[in-house]
């Protein structure tokens, strides 16, 4: 990936952290919310007409179409993750970022005109089904066990399935369906809302920061025509590697954007609070976790520029993007929750965000594969590497 330049790059995120800290950050309190307290799609599109003026809207891809560096991006996206609605307004956020990405690498001309086109300009909201339910023993961590079948019709294809926790479903205009055929996993790109595809119910989560919640999908003789097919049939897992390791390192990117604010707002408060004769940060238990929390931040930050690095080789960065994964979540839960504790009572209530961003990253230590899923994946690896070494 060429890119612009890390000082283009760095301007553009030096507008985009002005456009968020500004602009953005009076809007948490706007109580344009759904009944899961989710931003509603009114208050993104506002947010969103005010990127677009600004000119920060989708920032990480140019007017021409090129898309940043892996670096760059982490630059940029890290500022909309400034706040946590951020990234809506930006139009950096899970997972139409994922999507653009994946459509503007292997999507056909007409895919990308149709499909693409509306997720650059912010005017459409997507959503990527693959993840289904555990109680039938669907995909989850191991998408090998897909049950969701498709079957050619004529110049169609038949999809029928269930799902679970597609983010954004609701209110979602254009989806990403993983279904399985006689040749495996295949991914088809829809129109929503369609009658064929059934929101179960929207379940509450511990994290809301993405509108239209993780929903459950029922998938009902759903037919779709074959140019709307990504690629042929039985690429779908190899479509899911391109779209894969991006998507996990951008999640790291926007929440340490998040994290930085969470550790912003806990210094201000340890600064300004009198306890035992003194401000708080002069306690050392107060400030220590501080200061833990600023090697924690720059060891993530490093962890995502060095698995960057790997992508903007041409690598799929597999291996690499599960060591950013669990090391940049399990280090961001760390400042989360020690910036909770800093505040005290102030942290556990809704004054600021901190307590969301705790919250949301608790989630993230889930998504996008659980921290064990990947140690038990590393650890797969260091036997193969042992035994190649060891005939």
């Amino acid at each position: 990936m060429i890119g612009v330049g890390e000082a283009v790059a760095a301007e553009i995120a030096s507008q985009v952290e002005k456009f968020v800290r500004d602009i953005v950050v009076p809007y948490e309190k706007d109580a344009r919310r759904d009944h899961h307290n989710a931003p509603t799609d009114e208050l993104i599109q506002e947010l969103r007409d005010k990127a677009r003026v600004a000119g920060v809207l989708t920032p990480h891809i140019l007017p021409d179409g090129r898309h940043l560096s892996q670096r760059e991006t982490a630059i940029v996206l890290r500022m909309t993750g400034l706040s946590p609605l951020g990234p809506l307004a930006c139009n950096t956020n899970a997972p139409d970022e994922g999507n653009m990405f994946l459509l503007g690498r292997v999507g056909s001309f007409e895919i990308k005109e149709r499909f693409l086109k509306p997720l650059v300009v912010g005017k459409a909201r997507s959503a990527f089904f693959m993840t289904e339910p555990a109680e039938e023993n669907g995909a989850g961590s191991d998408p090998s066990m897909m049950r969701t079948t498709a079957v050619p019709d004529g110049n169609h294809w038949v999809i029928n399935g269930r799902k679970a926790f597609i983010t954004g479903a609701h209110g979602a205009r254009i989806g990403i369906v993983m279904a399985k055929s006689e040749d495996g996993a295949c991914m088809f790109l829809v129109d929503l809302p369609d009658p064929a595809i059934r929101i179960e119910r929207v379940p509450n989560t511990i994290d809301n920061s993405m509108p239209g919640g993780h929903a459950v999908i029922t998938i009902d003789n759903l037919r779709v025509p074959s140019d709307q097919m990504l690629g042929r049939s039985g690429e779908g897992f190899t479509y899911a590697q391109v779209r894969l390791s991006p998507a996990r390192l951008s999640h790291c990117m926007r929440w340490l954007g998040a994290c930085q604010r969470a550790h912003e707002i806990a210094t201000e408060y340890a600064n300004r609070r009198h306890a035992f004769g003194k401000p708080l940060i002069d306690h050392e238990g107060v400030g220590f976790m501080l200061a833990d929390n600023l090697l924690d931040l720059k060891q993530s930050e490093l962890m995502i520029d060095w698995c960057a690095d790997v992508l903007d080789s041409g690598s799929l960065g597999t291996v690499e993007s599960s060591m950013a994964k669990v090391a940049v979540s399990e280090a961001l839960m760390r400042v989360a929750d020690r910036c909770v504790q800093v505040m005290g009572g102030t942290g556990v209530t809704d004054d600021t965000i901190v307590e969301q961003v705790f919250r949301e990253i608790r989630a993230f230590r889930i998504y996008d594969g659980p921290t064990e899923v990947h140690k038990w994946s590393l650890a797969k690896k260091i036997k193969r590497d042992w035994k190649a070494a060891h005939p």
